[in-house]
C-alpha cells in the first residue's frame, strides 16, 4: 500500500505539465500503462496555438476556436485559456530552447485549419509534442516517482462514495497494487482506438474516463468526437497522421484526376474546419474515389516534415510524385469527465486533465493545436492551485477490498468493436445505425468487479464502456454540430440543443442503475 500527496495517472504533456510545476516539498507518482513517452503527446505533429504574431491578438483566437467548436464552447473557459496562451509560451521558451526559431531568435508561426493568422508554434518542424514531452521528462525532480507498465483500472472511494482516495491498478504479471492519494488525477487521453482508423497511440483506450464514469463522476459532450482529415491512407489501413500544417504551407486535397475537393465546400477550402474537410473526404471515399494531398508547391518538404517524411517512406510513399494518399480517422474527444478549469470533477479528490477532461474549451470541435495548450493551461494552472492548498493530512486509508473469482464475461471481439464504431457511430451517423451499434453494445454486459480480469480484458471492457457512452449520446443530439454529423438531422438546431449532454452514474445501493440526463 502506498500513499503520495499527488497520483497522476498518465503520462502526456497535461500530466508532466503538472508533475513539473508542483513544489518540490510535494510528493507526486505518476502511473502509465505504458512507458513515459507511449502517449498521444509524444506523437503530437501539430503545434501550440498561441496569439503572439504581429498582427495577431487573443481576441481572433477566441473568435476562432468558437467558431470551430460551433458556439458550443464555454466562453470564459475560452477567454482565460487563450488570454494566458502567450504568456504561457513565453515562459516556456524562456526556460528550454525546444521551439522553433527563425535567424533572429523569433518564434516560427504556422498556419493551420480554421485559424485566421499564424499562430502555430513548432518544435522540430513536425515534433512538437516529443520536443515539449522530452523537455518536461528531463525536468522532472527527485520527488516524482515514474511507475511504467501499471494499468490503473478502479478508484478507490472512502465508504461515503463521495471521495476518491486512491485507485487499483494491475502490473504485467496480474499483481494488484493499492495506491492511495489526497488528490487523484486523471490524464489518461481520449479514446481514439475505439475506431479502425485513429491517429491515436494504441495505449488510447477511455481507461480514465470509464474508471470516472464507473466512479460515479459527471461526464459530458461524449457525442463529439474529431476526426483528423489526413491520415496517410496505404491498402485500406491508415499509419500515422500527416498533420494539418501541410496543408497550412499550402497542400490541397484532391482526386485522382486532380479535382480540387474543397472548392465551393468551405470559404476556408483545405483549411476548414476539420469536420467539414473529413466529412467531405469521407464521402469521396465512400464513392470509390481516392483522395492525396498534393504535396508538390511545397518547397523542401523533406527537411519542413521530418516525422511525415518518415511515415511515407516506412508505408512506401515516394514523395517525389508530389501526392500522399489520405483518409480520415479518430483523433481527439472533445467531451470527456466534466471538470473546470482547475481540473476538478464531481467528486472531491479526483480530478481531470488533458484530452480526459471536458473544461468547455473545445465546444463540438477543437480548433487546430488548442489541445496541447489546454494540457500545458491545465496542468500549469491545477498544480498552481495545490501547491497553494491548504496542507491536510492523510485522510483515513479504508482498504478496498480484491475479488479474484467472478464470472467470465462474454466480451466483444476488438477489432470487430473498431470496424464496427467507424462504421456506425463514425463521421456520419443516423438514428438506424446508432440503434444497431447500440443494440450490438448492449448485448455485452460490465460488472463492478474488476479485479480478477487480465489487463487486455480491462482494456476491452473500458473500450466497450466509451463505445456505449459516445453511441448513446450520439443518439440523444439530434442535431448536427462540428464533429457530430447527423445525416438524419444535417442541421445545426440552437433552439434546443445549443446546451451540454451530460452523462453519469448513480452510485446505488444496487451499483447498476444508470442515469443520462440533458443540462443547460
Amino acid at each position: 500500500m502506498l500513499s503520495d500527496d499527488v497520483l497522476i495517472i498518465g503520462s502526456g504533456i497535461a500530466a508532466l505539465q503538472l508533475a513539473v510545476r508542483l513544489n518540490n516539498h510535494v510528493n507526486v507518482r505518476i502511473l502509465t500503462k505504458g512507458k513515459i513517452t507511449t502517449a498521444n503527446s509524444y506523437l503530437a505533429q501539430g503545434g501550440i496555438a498561441a496569439a503572439i504574431g504581429e498582427h495577431d491578438n487573443p481576441a481572433k483566437h477566441i473568435v476562432d476556436s468558437i467558431e470551430a467548436g460551433r458556439f458550443h464552447n464555454d466562453p470564459e473557459v475560452v477567454k482565460q485559456v487563450i488570454n494566458q496562451a502567450p504568456s504561457l509560451i513565453k515562459g516556456m521558451d524562456a526556460q528550454g530552447d525546444f521551439l522553433d526559431k527563425d535567424e533572429n531568435g523569433n518564434l516560427l508561426l504556422g498556419m493551420e485549419g480554421a485559424h485566421s493568422e499564424k499562430r502555430i508554434v513548432h518544435g522540430g518542424g513536425d515534433a512538437t509534442g516529443k520536443n515539449v514531452v522530452d523537455y518536461l521528462v528531463k525536468s522532472l525532480q527527485a520527488n516524482v516517482i515514474v511507475e511504467e507498465d501499471v494499468h490503473a483500472y478502479e478508484c478507490i472511494l472512502n465508504p461515503e462514495k463521495d471521495r476518491c482516495i486512491g485507485v487499483k491498478a494491475k502490473r504485467l504479471d496480474g499483481t494488484v497494487c493499492f495506491y492511495y492519494a489526497k488528490h487523484v488525477i486523471l490524464a489518461t487521453g481520449g479514446c481514439g482506438q475505439l475506431y479502425r482508423f485513429t491517429s491515436n497511440a494504441k495505449t488510447v483506450t477511455g481507461d480514465g474516463i470509464a474508471m470516472a464514469y464507473l466512479a460515479g463522476a459527471e461526464l459530458v459532450d461524449m457525442e463529439f468526437i474529431q476526426f483528423h482529415p489526413t491520415l496517410l491512407y496505404v491498402n485500406g489501413e491508415t499509419h500515422g497522421l500527416i498533420s494539418e500544417a501541410v496543408r497550412g504551407e499550402g497542400a490541397i486535397l484532391v482526386t485522382d484526376d486532380g479535382t480540387r475537393i474543397m472548392d465551393g465546400v468551405h470559404p476556408l477550402k483545405d483549411l476548414g474546419p476539420r469536420h467539414v474537410v473529413s466529412q467531405t473526404i469521407y464521402e469521396y471515399l465512400k464513392n470509390g474515389q481516392n483522395v492525396y494531398l498534393d504535396i508538390s508547391t511545397i518547397n523542401n518538404f523533406e527537411e519542413r516534415f521530418p516525422s511525415i517524411t518518415l511515415i511515407c517512406r516506412k508505408n512506401g510513399i515516394e514523395l517525389s510524385k508530389g501526392r500522399i494518399p489520405v483518409a480520415p480517422g479518430s483523433h481527439f474527444l472533445m467531451g470527456g469527465i466534466k471538470t473546470d478549469l482547475m481540473g476538478r470533477t464531481s467528486i472531491t479528490g479526483l480530478y481531470a486533465i488533458g484530452e480526459a477532461a471536458c473544461t468547455g474549451l473545445h465546444g463540438a470541435n477543437r480548433l487546430a493545436s488548442n489541445s496541447l495548450l489546454e494540457g500545458l493551461y491545465q496542468g500549469h494552472k491545477l498544480a498552481e492551485w495545490l501547491n497553494n492548498a491548504p496542507k491536510e493530512p492523510f485522510l483515513k486509508v479504508y482498504r478496498s477490498e480484491v475479488t479474484f473469482e467472478g464470472e467470465k464475461l462474454a466480451l466483444p471481439n476488438v477489432e470487430e468493436m473498431k470496424d464496427l464504431m467507424m462504421e456506425r457511430t463514425g463521421i456520419v451517423r443516423n438514428r438506424a445505425d446508432l440503434l444497431m451499434q447500440s443494440t450490438w453494445l448492449n448485448q455485452f454486459n460490465v460488472k463492478e468487479k474488476l479485479d480478477h480480469y487480465s489487463v487486455e480484458e480491462l482494456t476491452t471492457i473500458f473500450m466497450l464502456i466509451n463505445a456505449k457512452l459516445i453511441t448513446d449520446a450520439a443518439l440523444r443530439r439530434t442535431e448536427s454540430r462540428g464533429g457530430h454529423f447527423r445525416s438524419d438531422y444535417p442541421l445545426e438546431d440552437d433552439t434546443h440543443w445549443l446546451r451540454k449532454s451530460i452523462t453519469h452514474k448513480l452510485r446505488e445501493k444496487n451499483h447498476e442503475h444508470s442515469k443520462t440526463a440533458i443540462a443547460t
